[in-house]
């Protein structure tokens, strides 16, 4: 099976991000890093980006 490679459009409307924020967040090391599959093209592998969804914290609604 192979892995499915996602595009930055397609990370904007899996997470929200912007493509500002994403680049940001992989400066910081908060974001996983691309796979270069050509001279000026990046992907993202699918399960790197649902593991960082994962692990990202849930918003309760509490105002605690």
């Amino acid at each position: 099976m192979t892995a499915r490679l996602l595009t930055r459009q397609q990370i904007e409307s899996i997470t929200g991000l912007t493509r500002s924020t994403i680049y940001r967040l992989m400066r910081m090391g908060d974001f996983p890093e691309p796979i270069r599959i050509g001279q000026r093209a990046v992907r993202w592998p699918e399960s790197e980006i649902e593991a960082w969804l994962s692990n990202r914290p849930r918003a309760t609604g509490d105002s605690a």
